[in-house]
This record gives structure tokens, C-alpha cells and sequence, in this order.
């Protein structure tokens, strides 16, 4: 099969939509497939084989953050010379309600599309101002995909239509197979040490930072080994000027990491903290910790109780609580059969999402849409102006 994905955002920054399109990718190209990503970034950024770039993206508020995308008439141009070359049995876009690259693939396609919707959020003022556009794309879709079932209710209730619920996947053996950091996770007796990790923009407010501080900050005292190792980008200064003086040498940060150091990172914890507030459809990040071996600590949001499990395969503390998040670093430490419980789960849970089998199951939603179109060109007067583009 040729499968034509586009990514809205930018391959110059890391995320967690990036993340997905380049497994997913990986994945299908190793069953077999013929694939072709196009993606915003920057003409000299290092991509993969399969990763064509439609030039620079530009910042766009987004979603309670900040997405990198391209939109305008040359991308609308490099995106229809993309689609007429590749001549794709299934195009697959993500977040097509984004002004971005997948917005103008699904208004420039010739034949089935998939859809794959990652975010719950319903609306936006960008969103509002171009209503019209929008019910044109949902029309022009063929099927559609959500990565949780909170982005699942969004498309019935919200967008005049249903989707099939596909999870983000993971690559479980890259995460499971890799060497900690050199002098990481160290010991863990009870009262003592102990290693607690978190990965994102800690600037960013809905990531839930400044709770799992507050609870480091309370905990550290009556536990000397205790260590915080923080990766992601901003700056180190503003990262270490929210602990006490004292305390600072026990918090390590990694600034941005490669996705090989990230598996790394990761397998270098015992416990993973996910103090998040709001604004997550699935929780990827949770996922990648399970296969690392982590014993995972999250938020009580919709989204991580369901890849957790209900609380099976990690530990769910109620959001935005500091003291409750202390508690349960503290139970947690000292008690390595609990954690042990956690992980032998969470081995289980992370399966259902490695990606050969999250891959297959796309496979099928593509080969429904293309039945549903039965390989016919959309639209025939667009399509007849392949060599003037």
C-alpha cells in the first residue's frame, strides 16, 4: 500500500504528535507498506528518508501551547505537488482542523482520507473564525480516527460524526531495552533514596510543575538520597530558581533530549510523576514510562486513568494536589513490592499499545476507507490540474 501521512507540525520541535506520525510511520514501513511523511521544518533539518519537508512553520497559539505550522499559498502549492507525486492509495492527516498542512491536504485530496484526531479541545477563536472551512474538511473525510475516547466524544458530539478510538502507540523495545544513565536510578531504601523523574516544558502551566516542586520540596527532608531528574526545554536557571538552595544539587536537569537519551531517562527512574492538569487527550508520555519500567505516578485526569488502567498500572493522585502527591512518592519509595505490582501491570497494559499492533489496526481503517471510495479520485477537475502545479 502507498500511504501519504502530514504532520501540521513542525519536525523542527519536538512533540508528541511528531513523535506519533514518525512511529507510526516506522511501523507500517516495517509491515511492509510504502510510506511518505510531509511535514513542516526547516530546509536544512536533519529527517528521516521518509520525511519530506514543506518548509518553514511559523508559531501558532494552540490548544494551551504553542503548535509550529505552515499554512499560505506555497504550502497549499508544495502540498498538491506532494499528493500528485506520491499518488497514495490512502492519504492520513492528523489534526485536519488545524490551520496547518493537514487542513490543505485534506482540501487538496484526490482520493480516501483518514483522519486522525489527537486533541479534545472543541473550539478555539482560529477554529470559530473558520467555521466554514471546516465543515468543508469534515465532509471531504472519509474516515476518522481518535487517539482517546474523550477525542472520540469530541467528534460525536462536536463535529457531526463518529471515530474509531485508536491509542497512541509506543515502541516498547526501545524503551525497554536500553541502559539507564550512567549513575542512575541508584538506591531506593525505605526513608533514604530514591529517584523521581519528569519530562515536558516545565514552563508550561497545564504540564503541572510547579505541584510535583511542591512536593519534592516537602518530601526531600526526611529523605537525603532523594533525587529529581527533570528533561525538556527552557532554562536551567529558571528550572533550579524554583527549589531552596539547598536542595538544588539534588535536582539534576537534562535540557532537551534525544528520543535514544529520552528511553534512557526514562529507564533511569523509579518513579515517573505526570502532575498534569488538564488539557491531555491520551498521555503518551505514560505510556513510554511503562515500557521503560518505570512505576508511573499521574494525575487523576480522564485520560491518564484510562491508559493507567483505573489505577491498576500506576499510582492516580487527585489533580492539582501537592500533599497528596507527596504521600504517595513517600508509600511508593518504601515499598517496592507495590511498585513491583505497578510495573508487572503496567508490562501488561503497555503491550495493547506497541506499535505494530496500534499499526494494524490503522491499516484496517485504511482499507475501509479506501473500500468506501472503491479507489476513485474525489475530486476530477482538481485532479486534472496535476501538471500545472
Amino acid at each position: 500500500m502507498r500511504i501519504g501521512i502530514v504532520c501540521p507540525y513542525s519536525f523542527d520541535v519536538p512533540g508528541g504528535v511528531q513523535n506519533h506520525v514518525m512511529d507510526l510511520a516506522e511501523a507500517l514501513i516495517g509491515l511492509g507498506h510504502e510510506v511518505s511523511v510531509l511535514a513542516p521544518a526547516d530546509e536544512d533539518s536533519p529527517l528521516p528518508s521518509y520525511v519530506v519537508s514543506a518548509g518553514r512553520a511559523v508559531p501558532l497559539p494552540y490548544n494551551g501551547s504553542v503548535a509550529r505550522i505552515a499554512f499560505g499559498p506555497v504550502s497549499t502549492a508544495r502540498v498538491r505537488r506532494w499528493i500528485i507525486r506520491g499518488d497514495f492509495d490512502v492519504l492520513h492527516v492528523h489534526e485536519p482542523l488545524t490551520l496547518s498542512l493537514s487542513m490543505l491536504a485534506v482540501l487538496s485530496a484526490r482520493g480516501p482520507v483518514v483522519a486522525t484526531f489527537h486533541t479534545a479541545m472543541t473550539r478555539s477563536r482560529v477554529l470559530a473564525a473558520a467555521q466554514g472551512v471546516l465543515q468543508i474538511v469534515l465532509e471531504r473525510i472519509t474516515a476518522r480516527i481518535a487517539v482517546s475516547a474523550l477525542a472520540r466524544k469530541v467528534q460525536v458530539e462536536h463535529m457531526d460524526g463518529g471515530a474509531v478510538e485508536i491509542p497512541n502507540g509506543v515502541a516498547v523495545a526501545k524503551f525497554a531495552g536500553v541502559e539507564p544513565l550512567p549513575g542512575w536510578p541508584g538506591e531506593c531504601a525505605p526513608g533514604a533514596g530514591g529517584t523521581i523523574g519528569f519530562l515536558g516544558r516545565f514552563t508550561e502551566a497545564r504540564k503541572g510543575f510547579p505541584i510535583l516542586a511542591d512536593a519534592f520540596v516537602a518530601l526531600a527532608p526526611h529523605r537525603p538520597g532523594l533525587r529529581l531528574l527533570v528533561a525538556g526545554p527552557g532554562d536551567p536557571d529558571d528550572l533550579y530558581g524554583r527549589f531552596p538552595a539547598e536542595l538544588r544539587d539534588r535536582v539534576t536537569f537534562l535540557g532537551m533530549v534525544p528520543e535514544s537519551d529520552k528511553a534512557r531517562m526514562l529507564r533511569s527512574l523509579h518513579l515517573y510523576v505526570a502532575p498534569n492538569t488538564g488539557g491531555e487527550s491520551f498521555g503518551m508520555i505514560l505510556t513510554e514510562a511503562l515500557a521503560a519500567g518505570a512505576t508511573v505516578v499521574a494525575s487523576d485526569l480522564d485520560a491518564f486513568r484510562r491508559v493507567l488502567d483505573g489505577g491498576r498500572a500506576g499510582r492516580l493522585f487527585p489533580t492539582g494536589d501537592a500533599a497528596a502527591l507527596r504521600a504517595a512518592l513517600a508509600e511508593l519509595l518504601d515499598d517496592p513490592e507495590q511498585r513491583g505490582a505497578l510495573t508487572a501491570c503496567g508490562d501488561q497494559v503497555v503491550a495493547h499499545y506497541d506499535w505494530p499492533v496500534v499499526a494494524r489496526r490503522v491499516i484496517e481503517v485504511y482499507a475501509a476507507a479506501i473500500e468506501a471510495t472503491d479507489g476513485r479520485v474525489i475530486d476530477q477537475e482538481w485532479a486534472g490540474l496535476g501538471g500545472a502545479v
